[in-house]
């Protein structure tokens, strides 16, 4: 999720998208279709695939859902579909001020994209693993086109999460398509107010810190021992970086992977499909608080989409950080490690677990925070 620190800055077989390159659509066994996504887009296939026949409910929620026809945009200048029977998903935690989020700070120019991951979903969709991308990486900006229709400039040495200020959501994807060699199936986005909707309407989300956490810029103060978060604490927790670990980004995206573990280990018991006030509270908000690309913009979709999630549980996932290390120059921006971060991509193509060797010496397994925050 966003930080508090820079304000400024399907259906699987469905017939094949497209572009792409000349590939064709993965299409996994009928019956299989499987994804899993972290929060929003987690709750909203959850509690979409139990309420979707619900008549005007149907209607309600369907228009709830945002879209961007990220394979418009982009054309055919992308990675081809390898048909493995996996699939790709970039999920990004957007940090407008505008509207809702005016209180977390002022915009010095548009939305960044604060937190990018991407998650591999391995064939037979019973295991992912997760790619956090820091936001402060210097990468190369391929050219895009924002929303308007404008021709933005690429760059080298240009941070990761502007792709999303300048360009929007497809420049994100174009930016990780660019950065890995792996076209992205899905595309999914959740906000400041999404995100603190969603925990609150779940009831909150049960951690133990194993040490007090007192930062006064993310707001947040927990003594160390057991919580459970509302959504004002749990952004707190995942926007919090300068009181745990050495208190870089790298620590903070730590901390955004414990939260997220204890959060998919808790969603399945929150106990919605005993209530159908509940139910309907939670649906209407999860779909209200992602976008995603054109093809899950529906309620059918994102059932189909979260038609897997029983099977991959948080011990079914692997979640690590892309390769980097600090930058000599500026020690607040860090460079990507190429061979150990092309190991990692190799893996995903291939539908590989990710390799132990390709994150050795990265800069992204010291940030210390790993150990701070568990699920009780």
């Amino acid at each position: 999720m966003p930080d508090e620190s820079s304000p400024a800055t399907t259906d699987p077989s469905r017939p094949t998208r497209g572009g792409g390159g000349g590939g064709r659509r993965r299409k996994p066994r009928a019956g299989r279709r499987k994804a899993l996504v972290i929060t929003a887009c987690t709750a909203a296939g959850l509690v979409v695939l139990a309420g979707a026949g619900a008549g005007f409910l149907y209607f309600k929620l369907n228009g709830n859902i945002k879209g961007v026809d990220i394979n418009a945009a982009l054309g055919p200048d992308r990675p081809a579909n390898v048909d493995n029977g996996s699939m790709d998903i970039l999920v990004l935690g957007s940090d407008s001020r505008s509207g809702a989020n005016a209180k977390y700070g002022k915009d010095g120019g548009g939305a960044r994209s604060d937190t990018a991951m991407v998650v591999h979903v391995y064939k037979g969709h019973q295991k992912a693993s997760v790619v956090s991308i820091p936001r402060d990486t210097l990468v190369t900006r391929p050219a895009c086109t924002d929303s308007a229709g404008n021709s933005v400039a690429g760059g080298n040495q240009q941070m990761f999460n502007t792709a999303y200020e300048v360009g929007g959501p497809a420049c994100a994807v174009k930016t990780v398509e660019k950065m890995s060699g792996i076209r992205m199936d899905h595309y999914v986005e959740v906000d400041f107010s999404g995100f603190k909707k969603l925990i609150n309407t779940l009831g909150g989300v049960d951690i133990t810190t194993q040490q007090a956490i007192d930062d006064d810029k993310s707001h947040l103060h927990l003594a160390a021992g057991k919580h459970t978060l509302d959504g004002e604490q749990s952004l707190g927790l995942v926007r919090t970086r300068h009181a745990v670990g050495d208190g870089s980004d790298l620590g903070r995206i730590q901390l955004q992977q414990a939260f997220m573990k204890a959060l998919i280990n808790q969603i399945k018991d929150v106990g919605v499909f005993t209530s159908p006030k509940k139910l309907y509270d939670l649906a209407d908000t999860a779909t209200s608080a992602v976008t995603t690309d054109s093809e899950l913009n529906s309620v059918n979709e994102l059932a189909g989409f979260a038609g897997g999630l029983k099977g991959i549980g948080a011990g079914d996932m692997k979640m690590v950080t892309l390769p980097v290390q600090y930058d000599p120059a500026d020690p607040n921006r860090v460079l990507p490690l190429e061979k150990a971060g092309a190991k990692v991509w190799a893996a995903l193509k291939t539908d590989q677990p990710v390799p132990a060797s390709a994150l050795k010496g990265s800069a992204g397994d010291k940030g210390a925070a790993g150990s701070v925050v568990t699920s009780h």
